[in-house]
């Protein structure tokens, strides 16, 4: 009867994977280490081993309160959009991967949690091989925002001058790094305590936004790219050059309006894209894009700081401080 009994338990284990859920909005503590149901991939799935996830600023607000996760309960329990893991199965349908890949991507749910299925179709590549789990995970979502922001909305080319503001966040170190890869003049703006790393990384110039305010130094750019949502048009616009771009992450109701205003009136422009909706086809392209960065040496992730999975409550409470500088990762599995 033992026997039996512990193969049952065995049996029951593997069925089963921790992750962090939540059953109700509300501050940190509401995120809780629990057992649940490990998932099984269908036909078109794959099955992921997570080993490292993120926190980006989104979560702490799907956390905190109702909105895009639901109104009186939150609808997907388990928070987490980047990861980097290892296939461990696959849906008979599949083609594009196999059991023992190591993958890295995004998606809008999940993420907390020991495995996840993701159609095959969906934001997933093979994973850089020059660099860590967490390293890798920490890549989709700034990467993700900043490139289709820079090259598809901003036109960006060699020799134009570029103003990051909120250079040291997940978008823009990505910005900067991407910037400088297509031949761009770069000036980041951040705080004092960023200064170093966001010259580490490849800006000609950094601007400290404590002590000054780069839209009264009479310098002019092709691209001011806020990737914070801090600095509105209207203060921007003296500061861009005669067919200058204002590229905007926070899609207010302003932005959107100046956007179509000036498409039609005005030789300096406002654009703003909601990259996250953008098609999961365009999303592949441009992670196996930015691994061939990656490999090649052109960007490199930066995390501020590892969690592991039980303390993601703490790692939230500290995103939510709005002071990370890079990635703020979770490591799945040791």
């Amino acid at each position: 009867m033992a026997g039996s009994n512990m193969a049952t338990l065995n049996k029951w284990k593997d069925t089963q994977m921790k992750a962090i859920v939540y059953t109700k909005f509300g501050p940190p503590d509401v995120l809780q280490l629990k057992e649940v149901r490990k998932p099984t991939p269908k036909n078109n799935e794959v099955l992921i081993k997570i080993y490292a996830t993120t926190i980006v600023k989104e979560d702490p607000d799907m956390r905190a309160s109702p909105g895009f996760n639901g109104l009186l309960k939150p609808r997907n329990p388990i928070l987490g959009q980047e990861l980097a893991g290892e296939v461990e199965a696959i849906g008979k349908d599949v083609t594009r991967f196999k059991p023992g890949d190591q993958v890295f991507g995004i998606d809008s749910f999940g993420a907390y949690a020991e495995y996840k299925c993701m159609p095959e179709d969906k934001a997933l590549a093979i994973k850089p091989n020059t660099v860590s789990y967490e390293d890798a995970a920490s890549i989709p979502n700034g990467a993700l925002t900043a490139l289709p922001f820079l090259r598809d909305k901003g036109n960006i080319h060699s020799e134009q001058s570029v103003l990051i503001y909120g250079a040291s966040g997940s978008v823009g170190i990505a910005a900067v790094q991407l910037a400088k890869y297509y031949g761009a003049k770069v000036t980041g703006v951040c705080s004092t305590t960023n200064l170093d790393r966001v010259k580490s990384l490849g800006a000609d110039l950094v601007i400290d936004y404590t002590q000054e305010n780069f839209t009264e130094n009479g310098k002019t750019y092709d691209i001011i790219f806020d990737t914070v949502g801090k600095r509105s048009f209207s203060e921007c616009k003296g500061s861009l050059t005669d067919e200058g771009t204002y590229l905007a992450t926070v899609p207010t109701p302003e932005i959107m309006l100046q956007a179509l205003r000036t498409a039609k009136s005005s030789r300096k422009k406002v654009k703003f894209a909601a990259t996250g909706l953008r098609q999961p086809s365009e999303k592949i392209k441009d992670l196996i894009f930015l691994t061939e960065l990656v490999e090649t040496g052109k960007i490199k992730p930066v995390i501020d700081r590892c969690y592991p999975l039980e303390q993601t409550a703490e790692a939230h409470r500290y995103v939510e401080q709005g002071h990370k500088k890079g990635n703020v990762v979770i490591t799945v599995v040791q």
